[in-house]
């Protein structure tokens, strides 16, 4: 099966993503967002819109979302902001009427708790992948509540560990209890962040 967890830019995917991967046996996680950086690197800085609009994104998305689950035999993760209707058909409608399993969770928080979590990201905060973030907030959290991007965990006021619980309770799956403390914890946090963090 394949587990898409959507929300905002900076609610938490990624490390929500990371933690049931971890608390989760045969599970792998698979990030989209590598793929646009991919195309992002094709091309000179003027020409860097928004990777999603690119079909072939898009389309690649599918194609090795697709190869990755008739091949991997446990559960994959999809850390990913998806909010334009239309992409998450292509994407998500698609590997549906293909056959596979998806679930589909998303994070959501209130604006100031994102930008707080946004501010404090990363070893070098203020990163202009953080200030593109920030300027996409209000559009993905008016376009994320809507019916069609349910299911909904709110996570203001949930720890990581909690919010793991709460998307695999949502999605079906039962992950492994939580195991060591804050210290270790924030440890997992650093080494997640900076695998994630982009220069360019």
């Amino acid at each position: 099966m394949l587990l898409w967890i959507n929300g905002p830019f900076g609610v938490g995917k990624t490390h929500t993503a990371h933690e049931l991967a971890r608390r989760l046996p045969g599970s792998t996680v698979s990030d989209p967002e590598l793929l646009g950086f991919g195309i992002h690197r094709m091309l000179p800085r003027a020409l860097r819109d928004d990777f999603q609009d690119f079909p072939v994104w898009r389309h690649g998305v599918r194609e090795v979302l697709d190869h990755l689950l008739r091949r991997h035999d446990g559960p994959v993760i999809v850390p990913m902001t998806l909010v334009v209707p239309q992409y998450f058909e292509e994407i998500v409608g698609a590997l549906r009427t293909g056959g596979h399993q998806v679930r589909h969770v998303t994070l959501l928080a209130e604006r100031e708790t994102v930008l707080r979590r946004l501010r404090g990201r990363g070893p070098l905060p203020g990163l202009a992948a953080d200030r593109w973030a920030a300027g996409q907030l209000d559009r993905c959290l008016t376009a994320l509540r809507g019916p069609e991007f349910a299911e909904h965990v709110h996570t203001d006021d949930l720890p990581l560990p909690r919010a793991a619980e709460a998307v695999a309770a949502a999605a079906g799956l039962r992950i492994a209890p939580y195991t060591g403390g804050a210290l270790r914890q924030r440890m997992r946090r650093a080494r997640t962040t900076l695998r994630s963090v982009r220069f360019d």
